[in-house]
């Protein structure tokens, strides 16, 4: 191996520094081989895509950990997937509701300035 790349984050996020990079380097010709642990945790929809266009690049994809799972358990897998990352960002914006409800800068808004009763 001439490098190894690890990056934290969701399968289902495309906006990853390390994910782009590789891209890159994928489509300028300089990957021979990408050595991955699983295929749902590398990239959780469009591997067929991405593998499509590393064959075009003349990249070979090794899948280390291939577990052959059930049509309908990639399925449940999948949509557990999306679930969590949603979740994930409707909770990450909680920490900024009280932050924009005191914003003097913000205008009008929703219900132009009056707080919600039930919050």
């Amino acid at each position: 191996l001439d490098e190894t790349i690890t990056d934290v984050g969701s399968g289902l996020n495309y906006n990853r520094k390390k994910w782009n990079k590789l891209l890159e380097e994928v489509m300028n010709n300089q990957i021979d081989t990408i050595y991955i642990t699983y295929k749902d945790r590398f990239i959780r929809f469009g591997y067929e895509w991405f593998e499509r266009l590393c064959k075009i690049h003349n990249t070979k994809i090794v899948v280390l950990n291939n577990v052959e799972t059930s049509p309908t358990q990639e399925m449940i897998d999948d949509m557990v997937s999306i679930v969590h990352v949603f979740s994930c960002r409707l909770y990450g914006l909680r920490k900024y509701k009280h932050k924009l409800e005191n914003d003097k800068s913000l205008k009008g808004g929703e219900n132009n300035g009056v707080k919600n009763p039930k919050s």
